[in-house]
C-alpha cells in the first residue's frame, strides 16, 4: 500500500530489470517526475544490493543517512546529480553509457510535471496520480458517480468541479476545468493509453449540470465508444449487486517492467494507492468480473442512444 506525507510517496516496492526512458513535460509516455524518481530509485537499489553495500554506508558517502537512501530508492524525494554520480561510483558503475543514462534520468526526475502550471491547485496525492496516468499504457476504471475524467466534456467537468469548489471565483474554476481538459491530451499521443471503463448506469441517469449538459456528455461518450483506444461498458441496474459494489477505483498498468500495476482509490480529501501483489490481484479479479457482468462493449452505443432519447423527451 502507498501512503502519503508532504514529501510524497512512501512504500512502493518495485522489481525487474532496468529500462531508462526519457519523458517530456507535456505528459509524454515516460510520465512525470514521480515515475522517473521511482524508476531511478529502483535501479539504484538493485545496483546497491548487487554490490552488497548497506544503506548506512551509501548514506554516509553522500553526507546523508540510511533513511535518506531509503527515501531515494523509494522515489520519495528529488535527486542531486552529484549524489547519484557518487553512488554509481560506489556501486561500481563505470561504463560511460550506463552512467550517462542514469544521470540523465536523475536530471529529468527533477523537472516539473506537465501539470506544473496548475500546481497550486493540486494536492500532492493528485500530482502523483497525474504523473502515473501520463505514464500508463492501460487504464482500467470503474465509476459509480461521475463520467471518467478523461471522457468528460468541458461543461460536465465544470459542473462536477463546482460541487466541491462552489466558493471559488470564476478564474479558479476555469483553471480547474482547464487542467481536466488538458488531461485528455493523452489520447492525442501516438502512444496513447488504452482506456477500459465500466460506468454504472446511475452515472448516465444523474443529470450533472442539467439535462442539456448531460445530453452533450452522452453524445461525447457515444463518439468515444468508437475510438480504437477506448472500451466503454455500462453496468445496468438490473445486474443487482456485483463484485465492485464497494466503490470506484482505477488500475494503472505501465510499459516499464520496473513499475507494478497500481490501484488508485480517490477519497474526498486524499487518495489510496495500492501496489502489493495480493491487493492488486483482488482488484484485477474484481475488474475482470465487472467486464463480464457489465453489458457488452458492442451494446454500449445503443444503450447510450437509448438514454439520450429519454433525456430529449
Amino acid at each position: 500500500m502507498l501512503t502519503y506525507t508532504h514529501g510524497g510517496m512512501v512504500g512502493l516496492t518495485v522489481s525487474g530489470g532496468p529500462r531508462v526512458t526519457n519523458a517530456e513535460n507535456d505528459g509524454g509516455s515516460g510520465g512525470g517526475p514521480t515515475v522517473r524518481r521511482m524508476l531511478l530509485g529502483a535501479q539504484l537499489r538493485r545496483l546497491r544490493e548487487a554490490k552488497g553495500v548497506s544503506r548506512e554506508r551509501a548514506g554516509y558517502l553522500i553526507r546523508g543517512s540510511e533513511s535518506k537512501i531509503s527515501r531515494l530508492e523509494l522515489g520519495r524525494v528529488g535527486f542531486k546529480e552529484r549524489d547519484v554520480a557518487d553512488l554509481l561510483t560506489l556501486y561500481g558503475v563505470v561504463e560511460e553509457g550506463e552512467r550517462a543514462a542514469l544521470l540523465t534520468l536523475a536530471s529529468e526526475a527533477n523537472k516539473p510535471g506537465w501539470w506544473q502550471p496548475y500546481g497550486d491547485l493540486l494536492p500532492t496525492w493528485l500530482q502523483t496520480y497525474l504523473d502515473l496516468e501520463a505514464a500508463a499504457t492501460l487504464i482500467r476504471t470503474y465509476e459509480v458517480q461521475f463520467v471518467p475524467g478523461l471522457l468528460q466534456t468541458d461543461a460536465y467537468a465544470r459542473a462536477v468541479i463546482l460541487l466541491g469548489h462552489e466558493a471559488e471565483d470564476r478564474a479558479e474554476i476555469d483553471r480547474r476545468v482547464g487542467l481536466r481538459m488538458a488531461r485528455k491530451r493523452l489520447f492525442t499521443r501516438p502512444d496513447a493509453p488504452q482506456l477500459w471503463a465500466v460506468i454504472d448506469e446511475a452515472v448516465l441517469r444523474r443529470p450533472i449540470g442539467g439535462a442539456q449538459v448531460m445530453r452533450d456528455q452522452i453524445e461525447v461518450l457515444i463518439e468515444a465508444s468508437a475510438l480504437p483506444k477506448v472500451r466503454l461498458q455500462v453496468m445496468p441496474f438490473r445486474a443487482g449487486g456485483h463484485t465492485a459494489a464497494g466503490g470506484a477505483f482505477t488500475i494503472l498498468r505501465f510499459p516499464d517492467q520496473d513499475l507494478p500495476d497500481v490501484v488508485y482509490i480517490e477519497h474526498l480529501t486524499s487518495a489510496l494507492y495500492l501496489d502489493r501483489r495480493e491487493e492488486v490481484d483482488r482488484y484485477l479479479a474484481a475488474v475482470g468480473r465487472l467486464f463480464i457482468d457489465a453489458e457488452p462493449v458492442t451494446d454500449t452505443p445503443a444503450i447510450l442512444r437509448g438514454i439520450l432519447r429519454e433525456l430529449q423527451t
